[in-house]
């Protein structure tokens, strides 16, 4: 028996990085999970995560999906409601970057990075919600909702004006939401990486900012995305049974030191 055995997941940016990690934790646990992402190929290279997922007896499907655009995210939670009957869990995970200061933010850059990560979640959130209201309640609970913020919600993220602000929005949306759906019997509760190793090329993985992580970080090695995707499984399941509203901090200690 897995912690989610049978529970239907949409997972976002479920092609790479963080988000394939907790779809392939997800279909290991049991979870019926619906890939969405606007591209199949993982940024770091390998198979795509449907087939990592079937190749080691997991349930997914893929669902080419923009999360900018409500019609999208609409779309994908119909699909998996229309093939699986109900939604248990939203992982709302897909966000972008622009490596860009206050002055160096274009209009654009900002308006693409609100957009995907903070009206992305939105969408996400509310359609979830939608959803997860016209279900009946298993063990308590009529669905669940795991949002992927960052440390980077709770200090600064420097360098990365826009990112750093969705993510603060972000964990703000968790506990709105959390708060404002706990009688509908709904969870809503946020993963915050730290410092996580995920493949992907760019200035994440510069030699001196790895180095400045690897000093800032107590723990003596930096984070994988199965840290990740082990605490995205624990607020996904049974196990969280009391648990809603919380920003659950993946950082090696960084935000304790």
């Amino acid at each position: 028996m897995g912690l989610l055995d049978n529970k239907v997941a949409v997972v976002t940016g479920a092609s790479s990085g963080l988000g394939r990690a907790i779809a392939v934790r997800y279909a290991a646990e049991g979870a019926r999970v619906i890939l969405a992402d606007v591209q199949e190929a993982p940024i770091e290279g390998g198979e795509p995560t449907q087939i990592v997922i079937e190749r080691a007896g997991g349930n997914a499907i893929s669902v080419p999906t923009d999360v900018s655009q409500w019609e999208e995210i609409d779309r994908l939670v119909s699909i998996a409601v229309e093939r699986h009957g109900r939604l248990d869990v939203m992982v709302n995970n897909a966000a972008i970057y622009t490596d860009s200061n206050l002055l160096d933010t274009s209009q654009k850059q900002w308006e693409q990075v609100i957009q995907v990560n903070l009206t992305g979640m939105f969408y996400g959130c509310k359609r979830a919600v939608q959803q997860m209201l016209e279900q009946d309640p298993i063990n308590e609970v009529r669905g669940r909702i795991v949002n992927v913020s960052s440390q980077h919600g709770m200090v600064a993220s420097p360098g990365d004006f826009p990112y750093g602000v969705t993510k603060g929005g972000t964990v703000q949306l968790t506990r709105q939401v959390a708060v404002d759906h706990a009688r509908d019997l709904i969870v809503c509760n946020a993963v915050a990486p730290g410092k996580i190793i995920t493949g992907k090329p760019g200035a994440a993985n510069d030699p001196r900012a790895l180095e400045y992580s690897h000093q800032r970080t107590p723990w003596p090695r930096l984070g994988r995305p199965d840290d990740v995707a082990g605490a995205a499984v624990f607020l996904a399941s049974s196990l969280a049974s009391f648990v809603t509203g919380i920003n659950l901090m993946v950082d090696g200690g960084w935000m304790a030191g």
